[in-house]
């Protein structure tokens, strides 16, 4: 799994950089609601919209801003419809990249999708051509520095976890998406501060790049993370440690 926490806290710092700009807010706004549309407006009988509640509490995003999210979504208010896409794409070195997006307009959306990646040197795939590469998992991730192995082990593997893995600075926690709600509540009751939590793809095993390929690939893979119709971008781009997220 190495490398997974790697990017996961590289996009938790960043989201912190994105909800200044209210990028991070709109981005959840839109799951929000098209959870509320797909499962009801009940947090009780809908887990998406957990999950997505999750996000905003993460992103200290504001009640109003919630409520309003949920009742466009059952229709209580008038709002824009959504429809969920996912595309597949190669990057430079011929890394894997799997996006899911929320879009109002799907040719705009495809149209710069596309131009991102030819301007970083990808290219589109056909339909099931990186897919087969990533399964959906719960995804927790806790610095390593606060935290013994043997401690972060003990309660995942008790609350349901599939996996724990480290790299030199982090813990990521592995759960199947029905037992990551379960696994999160059991960590955050033994107050575990996680770095990050989320359910996303995950690559079954990742692939190393050339240097030069690795920063081309990390700017693409940033430009996607930064589009408006973007929810997540998920890579078998295996990100040394010492990597750092330029400033």
């Amino acid at each position: 799994m190495s490398g997974h926490s790697k990017w996961a806290s590289i996009k938790h710092k960043k989201g912190a950089v994105d909800a200044k700009r209210g990028k991070l807010f709109t981005k959840i706004i839109r799951e929000i609601g098209v959870a509320a549309r797909a499962g009801g407006g009940d947090p009780d009988a809908n887990p998406r919209l957990r999950t997505a509640l999750l996000k905003a509490k993460l992103a200290n995003m504001p009640k109003d801003n919630i409520d309003r999210a949920i009742k466009k979504g059952t229709g209580e208010l008038e709002g824009a419809e959504y429809s969920e896409l996912t595309y597949e794409a190669y990057g430079p070195g011929g890394v894997a990249i799997f996006v899911e997006v929320l879009t109002d307009n799907r040719n705009r959306t495809a149209a710069e999708l596309r131009h991102i990646l030819s301007r970083a040197g990808g290219n589109l795939g056909e339909s099931g051509s990186v897919a087969y590469l990533f399964k959906r998992k719960g995804l927790i991730v806790y610095d390593g520095s606060e935290y013994t192995e043997d401690a972060v082990i003990e309660v995942a593997l008790e609350a349901g976890a599939e996996d724990v893995a480290k790299t030199d600075h982090e813990f990521e926690v592995i759960t199947e998406p029905d037992d990551f709600e379960a696994v999160l509540e059991a960590l955050e009751n033994r107050e575990f501060k996680h770095l990050s939590a989320e359910v996303t793809m995950i690559a079954d095993s990742q692939v190393s790049v050339p240097e030069d390929k690795l920063a081309q690939a990390f700017r693409l893979i940033d430009a996607l993370e930064d589009h408006d119709d973007v929810q997540n971008v998920s890579t078998n781009l295996d990100i040394p440690e010492d990597f750092t997220l330029d400033e």
